[in-house]
């Protein structure tokens, strides 16, 4: 009897241990569940480096950027184009710097990192963290270089600071929603439909609430801005074919109507016209016209896809435009 209970005190002890197990496996995965890969789940941060009051070597200030964005990683969070308005900034303070007195001689630092994540527009701080680390080496540069390296990432503190600015980053996005998409569509009725699904495809997934009406959004605005761009692509295929009605004009015209959208209300006249065009070459030259326009994909998730295909619009106007120029009078104020 004595043994039966305890095998069974020894059973559920287990079956509990496993609960807990799974229960801990859980959190942990839930919480960093977002892959390297999954950039769209995760806030954008750009690292910006300001002028430093301290001399940096130019190869310290690389390391000072691959570090944070090692950082970012680790914490399920990415680097953005030089238009992300939020920003992780690194100051650099020497507290003290030695020479030894052995052969060979070597440098000795001492330096403060300080790190802060915030809103560059609006220059808004939303975490900050002070980190210690001490460097030997060579020369100047190699002393700046070994404290650098000694910055560990995985420290609880930065962590804490991480998360500390990721929440406030959240709060942002579902604090301003309203004005987010408010500004997306007067962006759009100024047929600056580029900027405007830009504006609202930033919005990281996990920032849940804002990014379902953000998606919402989207979709009317990026059906505003196939349509307008098939209109001025097909307006302008006319013009170069109306100028001359040639191989070289055909060719041209297919510049134009390549990129129409299967699903923009003047598609079905964009494929008339390529036909006719299709009929004068194949008159003209005793050739085929090779050229077809783009073909809605069978099978697919036309939501899905539209929200991709949008996405993919607001990265290329990102990716076009002159590195933003943050508010650097708001932002020293940080420290």
């Amino acid at each position: 009897m004595l043994l039966m209970l305890k095998n069974s005190f020894m059973t559920q002890k287990l079956v509990l241990s496993f609960i807990l197990i799974s229960f801990f496996s859980s959190v942990v995965f839930g919480q960093n569940n977002l892959g390297k890969s999954d950039d769209a789940a995760r806030i954008a941060l750009n690292v910006y480096i300001p002028e430093q009051a301290e001399s940096v070597p130019a190869i310290a200030e690389s390391l000072y950027r691959d570090k944070i964005s090692q950082m970012l990683t680790n914490y399920s969070l990415s680097g953005s184009n030089d238009n992300g308005r939020f920003i992780v900034v690194p100051v650099l303070s020497v507290l003290g710097k030695e020479v030894t007195a052995t052969a060979p001689a070597m440098t000795v630092l001492s330096i403060q990192t300080t790190l802060y994540i915030g809103d560059g527009y609006e220059g808004i701080k939303f975490s900050t963290i002070s980190l210690a680390s001490k460097g030997v080496g060579q020369n100047e540069t190699k002393a700046y270089i070994d404290a650098i390296k000694k910055i560990k990432v995985a420290d609880p503190a930065i962590q804490n600071f991480i998360e500390t600015g990721k929440r406030k980053i959240l709060e942002y996005y579902n604090s301003n929603c309203d004005f987010t998409i408010k500004r997306a569509t007067t962006l759009a009725g100024q047929n600056n439909f580029d900027e405007a699904i830009f504006t609202l495809t930033n919005v990281p997934e996990v920032a849940k609430a804002c990014f379902d009406k953000s998606m919402e959004a989207v979709l009317p605005i990026f059906k505003k801005a196939i349509d307008y761009k098939c209109s001025q692509s097909l307006a302008r295929a006319k013009n170069i074919w109306s100028a001359g009605q040639d191989l070289a004009a055909a060719n041209e015209v297919a510049n134009q109507l390549a990129n129409i959208d299967p699903s923009a209300s003047c598609f079905s006249e964009a494929n008339k016209f390529a036909s006719i065009v299709a009929k004068r070459v194949l008159e003209l030259d005793k050739r085929e016209w090779n050229f077809k326009l783009k073909q809605q994909q069978d099978e697919v998730d036309i939501r899905k896809a539209t929200i991709k295909a949008a996405r993919d619009i607001g990265v290329a106007y990102g990716n076009n435009q002159p590195k933003t120029v943050y508010n650097t009078t708001l932002i020293r104020g940080w420290w």
